[in-house]
């Protein structure tokens, strides 16, 4: 469907830092904007991030059409 762009090592990152975001909602300052967590998490879960693709970023070291 889409084109991975992420290079997996910031999936991890974004997953993890998604993650922590997240858990805001319960622990913490207890934030409905924890809720943002799920950006980086969906990115991370996905492997692809609509505005590098708009940028034409590619992190993940594959060129595009191989």
């Amino acid at each position: 469907m889409f084109e991975v762009n992420i290079h997996p090592v910031e999936r991890v990152i974004r997953g993890v830092v998604g993650l922590f975001i997240l858990s805001l909602v319960v622990w913490g300052p207890k934030s409905a904007w924890g809720l943002l967590g799920i950006l980086p998490l969906a990115t991370a879960l996905s492997g692809w991030c609509p505005p590098y693709t708009l940028l034409g970023i590619n992190t993940c070291g594959k060129k595009a059409g191989a």
